[in-house]
């Protein structure tokens, strides 16, 4: 291991709604989508986290369901990323969430509901195969490098 290696954890939301994801952009020029989360906060749970990060970036209390994907995979050098997925369980909620009040609007780009049809480069990739073949919900635990 790197002596001066790091880690973050982040959390994600897979938020369904009648056979459509949830992705967002964080970057207009980014090429890919990714699922709604962000760093967990010192003293947080990957619950909490996730909770707090949803709140604040669509306006929407997730109803937090199973944990479905543990991602990791290298940012930098030095730095290691933990990702942890869970099934949103209230995906109806989030259909219009523009007048909602969104702390933290600003550091999404584009949200948009994904259709498996639509062909989107959805991040990490495991995730964009999964929702192709219509398998992101599961009962185990799936993980994922990359």
């Amino acid at each position: 291991m790197t002596p001066h290696a790091t880690f973050k954890i982040r959390c994600r939301a897979i938020i369904l709604h009648e056979e459509k994801l949830l992705v967002v952009k964080h970057r207009k020029d980014a090429d890919y989508y990714a699922l709604p989360g962000g760093h967990l906060e010192l003293g947080e749970s990957v619950e909490e986290g996730l909770v707090r990060e949803i709140v604040e970036e669509l306006g929407v209390r997730p109803s937090v369901g199973r944990l479905l994907y543990v991602h990791t995979f290298e940012d930098k050098d030095t730095l290691q990323t933990v990702e942890f997925f869970f099934e949103v369980l209230n995906g109806a909620e989030y259909l219009d969430i523009a007048g909602l009040e969104r702390t933290h609007a600003h550091e999404l780009a584009e949200i948009r509901w994904a259709s498996p049809s639509d062909g989107l480069r959805i991040l990490p990739k495991g995730v964009t195969v999964d929702f192709a073949h219509g398998s992101l919900l599961s009962n185990a635990v799936r993980y994922t490098k990359g």
